[in-house]
């Protein structure tokens, strides 16, 4: 862990645009969840397409897991803070996602994966995020990369806010996890009472952050527990302040817009109708990877 990170200076700080409550629902074999960032802003905050949050102590709520289903067109980033959640897919990769720890697979021209839980009791706590790939990119060959928790790199600010950098850079602190288009900065921030922490940032970038412990502020408004904070894009700005009056944990995300259609059909994004409906054609004839 690094605790002398490079300065990072916020001189005007962006505003908060819009306040989230996520909405309840269940996805997979009847996993409850939250909702966070659902279609409604997708193109807000391109190139974002979801945020779903896990938290529960009651095995009912995600013992089905999220069997057998198909994706194309997008990655996906799959964070734990705790659980136990077995990878397989049709491309042959498998892994075991546990505490602490991060999956990244960029679905491509197409797969078919199942993420099971790995337990029958105690607490799953996790988010699964949804990145858009670029037009020239949406048929790549699959790409999958587990990470354990010792191999998201972490640093410790001045004020004692610990880091940890899921993708992107920051303070001079760098991931594993980097792409040229899209940019995506993810890091998830445990902040002390009192602490502060301050991210560069272009005003081309879409941002946003997310509660999961605690609250905290950001110029003047407060921001509460499970809600998402979507950070406007005043050409002015610099970056991101964020204030925390007591303990707090919070992811916070960022990444450069691809301006391109967004197609949606289930586990599907493309560009076009025709892109989604070849998708569609493609998994029911077995031509996913």
């Amino acid at each position: 862990m690094q605790t002398t990170p490079n300065l990072e200076i916020v001189r005007m700080p962006r505003p908060v645009e819009h306040l989230v409550t996520g909405e309840l629902t269940s996805d997979g074999a009847g996993v409850q969840l939250t909702r966070v960032l659902t279609h409604n802003w997708q193109h807000r905050l391109d190139p974002f397409l979801m945020l779903d949050a896990i938290a529960s102590n009651d095995p009912g709520d995600y013992v089905g897991g999220f069997p057998d289903h198909p994706h194309r067109g997008f990655e996906i980033a799959t964070y734990m803070i705790a659980g136990r959640m077995r990878h397989r897919d049709s491309a042959g990769n498998e892994g075991l996602l546990e505490s602490g720890g991060m999956q990244w697979m960029t679905a491509g021209r197409g797969v078919v994966h199942s993420e099971m839980p790995e337990q029958q009791e105690g607490r799953m706590e996790g988010f699964q995020l949804w990145l858009n790939l670029p037009a020239k990119d949406k048929m790549l060959v699959p790409w999958y990369r587990d990470f354990k928790s010792t191999d998201i790199p972490e640093f410790v600010t001045a004020e004692g806010v610990k880091v940890r950098v899921i993708a992107g850079a920051s303070h001079g602190v760098s991931s594993a996890i980097q792409r040229d288009t899209t940019q995506p900065l993810y890091l998830d921030l445990h902040l002390p009472a009192g602490a502060r922490f301050t991210q560069a940032l272009s005003p081309e970038f879409n941002a946003f952050v997310f509660t999961y412990r605690g609250e905290l502020s950001t110029g003047e408004k407060t921001v509460p527990l499970r809600h998402m904070a979507v950070f406007g894009n005043d050409a002015d700005c610099d970056g991101i302040v964020l204030q925390a009056s007591e303990p707090c944990r919070a992811l916070l995300i960022a990444g450069r817009p691809l301006h391109q259609p967004i197609v949606q059909h289930g586990p599907f994004v493309m560009n076009t109708q025709e892109e989604i409906n070849q998708a569609v054609s493609d998994f029911h004839r077995g031509r996913l990877a």
